[in-house]
């Protein structure tokens, strides 16, 4: 592992906000002036105006008795994502992201990190240089997310206080470790303060949590929440001065329950994707798809444009403009303010999207490399069948239930269907199959349980995405599948697989196991063959290997498997597979 870290450390010499950076061209485009109505949502008005820009700025707004038929606003803001679960590196996340009125992002970096630390995080911050595009990226607070799992770094106090320390890192990420908050945990309490003391806002993760330990985490210097399922839960996190991330993603689909926030707690509400495929985002629209099912939904324009525009710039001081007298020209230019489809994107001063161009080449500002090669650890061996057997030793079998667009689980007791060899196998009439989690950073055991809730009736899945250690999670109705879906991604050193038989498909992501170079048209069009091969073998779930990334991941309950065994997120400690 030490050789590993000193082949990945690289000296990275970056400072976030264009023109600062060594990689950025000095010049700007040439004085522009655009014309068309100029929504101000600081000031709640629209009105016919003339926009100029000079040097990268908004040199001045200016009202005229013109008549246009497009609208100018501020850039949209995803205000949580892990980039990493785009299966994209920055530079080519931007690309998306733009393209969809997006220009700047608050990112937690803690996938790569689980796997490389703080050379992960260095790629990425050094990657998203590339891009002219604003990345905001955080100290990841929970590396590992507990102690409950393996991963393959761990991130000290002192060294998050050392991220924190960074120009470039512009908070801690979401607090995950809840029982470390509410029971004093030294590591924790330290790695707020250190966030306390730089004057830098702190990210929350508390599901279901509630009351005195609630209160107690918000008193810490917990400011926002992106995990409310319910505006009940929401209601209570924001009486303490929370505010609330509402978040929309391919397996976490909140914005239906909770929209109704935005009219009722203005400046209290942001929105993010948290995790989200590109082909999703082709589908349902990115932020911009949120702020246009708000508006249809009868939520306040103004309110809605704070949640997508203001709020996060405020609450994260963050440098992209908001269309005010010299402030970073970063805006947008959309149809109108029903749709929002988006015709222009720009930032500082650049158009680096254009409806009729696409992308433009005003979005690339440098090129760095890294060996791509280094930038992983696997050391998982091939397993056969008998790996993953589980001997039935009783009978009442605890079973993970899974659902719809939720990240939380249940759990069902059922009566065990065993083989003639005495072992426990999946029963596809009752909806029940096999759920492996497989340590690839050691030698290890794999880990067995069953879940209920995906609707497979043959085959397998398997993900080096599996939140957060990102270990090896595998899901199937049939043993040998299984064990060929799991053997294929450590021959690839990390993927997206599935296995129906004979036929056997595979995005690989070599980028730690998380992430690949392609783009996002290339990217979508490989998962949704992936995602429609799971559904010919019957997966109901519509984000399947994003709602199974989600069952390693024990800080969510009730129940998950994680590398070192079933786990339970409500008594907080590992349990039996038998009731």
């Amino acid at each position: 592992m030490k050789r590993l870290l000193s082949i990945l450390t690289v000296a990275v010499a970056v400072v976030l906000g264009f023109g600062s950076c060594e990689t950025c061209p000095s010049d700007y485009p040439a004085k522009k002036v655009l014309y068309g109505n100029i929504v101000d949502v600081q000031a709640r008005k629209v009105f016919p105006g003339e926009l100029t820009i000079d040097e990268g700025r908004v040199v001045s707004v200016k009202g005229t008795s013109g008549v246009y038929d497009t609208y100018i606003l501020p850039g949209f803001v995803d205000s949580h994502i892990h980039i990493e679960s785009t299966l994209m590196v920055p530079e080519n996340y931007a690309r998306m992201a733009v393209a969809n009125g997006v220009v700047a992002a608050v990112c937690d970096p803690h996938e790569i990190a689980n796997v490389l630390g703080v050379p992960g995080i260095d790629f990425m911050i050094e990657n998203g240089n590339n891009a002219r595009f604003y990345f905001n990226f955080m100290a990841p607070s929970c590396v590992p997310s507990t102690t409950f799992e393996t991963s393959g770094a761990t991130l000290d106090a002192e060294q998050v206080a050392g991220l924190l320390a960074r120009d470039e890192i512009m908070g801690l990420a979401e607090m995950m470790n809840v029982p470390g908050v509410v029971y004093d945990d030294a590591q924790v309490l330290t790695k707020l303060q250190a966030a306390i003391n730089v004057g830098k806002p702190i990210d929350g993760h508390a599901p279901k949590t509630s009351g005195e330990q609630l209160q107690k985490y918000v008193a810490a210097g917990v400011s926002t929440d992106h995990e409310c399922t319910s505006v009940d839960e929401a209601k209570e996190k924001l009486a303490l001065g929370m505010k609330i991330i509402i978040r929309e993603g391919s397996a976490a689909c909140d914005f239906e329950a909770l929209h109704t926030l935005i009219k009722e707690h203005p400046g209290q509400v942001l929105f993010c994707s948290d995790d989200m495929y590109p082909d999703d985002v082709e589908t349902i629209g990115y932020i911009n798809g949120l702020v246009r099912r708000a508006v249809a939904k009868g939520m306040p324009l103004w309110e809605t444009l704070d949640a997508a525009c203001v709020t996060p710039v405020k609450h994260y001081m963050l440098k992209n403009g908001l269309l005010g007298e010299g402030d970073s020209a970063d805006f947008i230019v959309v149809n109108n303010l029903n749709e929002f489809k988006i015709l222009s994107t720009y930032i500082q001063g650049y158009e680096v999207y254009n409806a009729t161009k696409g992308v433009t080449d005003a979005l690339r500002r440098a090129t760095t490399t890294v060996d791509l090669a280094t930038l992983n650890y696997f050391q998982a061996e091939e397993l056969d069948v008998a790996d993953i057997a589980v001997k039935c030793e009783g009978e009442h079998l605890k079973v993970i239930t899974a659902s719809e667009g939720s990240l939380i689980t249940g759990k069902e007791v059922v009566k065990p269907k065993s083989d003639a060899a005495g072992n426990v196998v999946t029963d596809v009439d009752s909806g029940i199959a096999k759920l492996v989690v497989y340590n690839r950073y050691a030698a290890a055991a794999p880990q067995v349980a069953y879940i209920k809730g995906f609707g497979l009736r043959r085959g397998a899945l398997a993900s080096t995405i599996a939140h957060d250690s990102h270990n090896i999670i595998a899901l199937g109705c049939d043993d040998k599948d299984i064990v060929t879906v799991i053997n294929r991604l450590i021959a690839e050193k990390g993927g997206i697989t599935v296995c129906d038989g004979e036929q056997i498909k595979c995005l690989p992501l070599p980028i730690a196991g998380l992430m690949t170079t392609l783009k996002a048209e290339e990217v979508a069009q490989n998962h949704l063959a992936l995602k429609q091969m799971a559904k010919d073998m019957g997966c109901t779930i519509n984000a399947p290997f994003m709602t199974m990334a989600f069952m390693a991941l024990p800080v969510i309950p009730d129940l998950k498997l994680t590398d070192m065994g079933l786990f339970d997120g409500i008594a907080f400690g590992f349990t039996s597979l038998w009731e």
